[in-house]
C-alpha cells in the first residue's frame, strides 16, 4: 500500500482518488485482470469527518466531469430496512431493556448481507443511473455489519461498475497471512483479498 498517500494531508489524498476515478482507465475497469472491481480506500478513523467532506466533494467534482456517482451509506440503508419492518424506533426505544447479544442478533437478522443488504443495494443500481458506486458508513454499522461479508454477497451482482468503498482503518496484504481488512486499525474485520487499494492505482 502506498503509504505516503494514506496518511498524506486530505488534499492531495483528493487529488489522488480524483485524478484515478476520473480516469477513463479506472471505469472502463481496465488493469484488474479478472478481479471484481472493488477497490478500498482506507483512512485513519481519527480523520472520518475529513474524509466524509472528501467523498462529498469528490462526488461534485466528478458530476462537473461528467461521472455519476451512487453512493450507499450502509448505516441509512439498515435504517432503512429496519424501518420498513418497523422494528428500528422499536430497537431504539427498548435498547436499554435488552440484552446486547439479543440486540446483535435481531439487528444481524434484519439487516443480513446475504437475504437483506446485498438484495436491497442490488434495488438501488438497478434504479439508478451511474458510472461508479462509493460504498461508505462501514464503521457506523460496526459490528452488526462486516463490510468483508457486504463484499463477498456483492461479487456476483455489482461487477458492472467499479465500486469504491471508503475504509475506517488498514486494508493490508502480506504474502503471509493474505490480504485483510482490519477496522479501526485494530480490530480484524476479516480476511478478504478481492479488492484493490486505491492508493496504489494510477490514473
Amino acid at each position: 500500500m502506498n503509504q505516503h498517500l494514506k496518511s498524506a494531508p486530505i488534499a492531495d489524498r483528493f487529488d489522488h482518488l480524483l485524478s484515478v476515478i476520473g480516469s477513463q482507465r479506472f471505469l472502463r475497469m481496465e488493469g484488474i485482470g479478472k478481479e471484481v472491481p472493488f477497490f478500498v480506500v482506507p483512512f485513519d478513523p481519527s480523520v472520518a469527518l475529513e474524509m466524509d467532506k472528501l467523498r462529498g466533494q469528490l462526488i461534485r467534482k466528478l458530476k462537473h466531469k461528467g461521472i455519476r456517482v451512487l453512493e450507499i451509506d450502509l448505516y441509512d440503508l439498515s435504517k432503512e430496512l429496519m424501518d420498513e419492518l418497523g422494528d428500528w424506533d422499536f430497537w431504539i426505544e427498548n435498547e436499554a431493556k435488552h440484552d446486547k447479544r439479543e440486540l446483535l442478533e435481531a439487528i444481524q437478522s434484519l439487516t443480513d448481507p446475504e437475504t437483506k443488504l446485498a438484495p436491497a443495494i442490488v434495488t438501488k443500481m438497478e434504479d439508478a443511473e451511474f458510472d461508479v458506486t462509493f460504498l461508505c458508513g462501514i464503521g457506523e454499522v460496526y459490528p452488526f455489519i462486516r463490510s468483508h461479508t457486504v463484499l463477498n454477497n456483492l461479487q456476483s451482482v455489482a461487477k458492472e461498475q467499479p465500486l469504491v468503498m471508503f475504509f475506517p482503518g488498514d486494508y493490508s496484504h502480506s504474502l503471509e497471512e493474505g490480504a485483510s481488512l482490519d477496522i479501526f486499525g485494530r480490530l480484524r474485520d476479516d480476511k478478504y483479498y478481492r479488492a484493490f487499494n486505491l492508493y496504489d492505482r494510477e490514473a
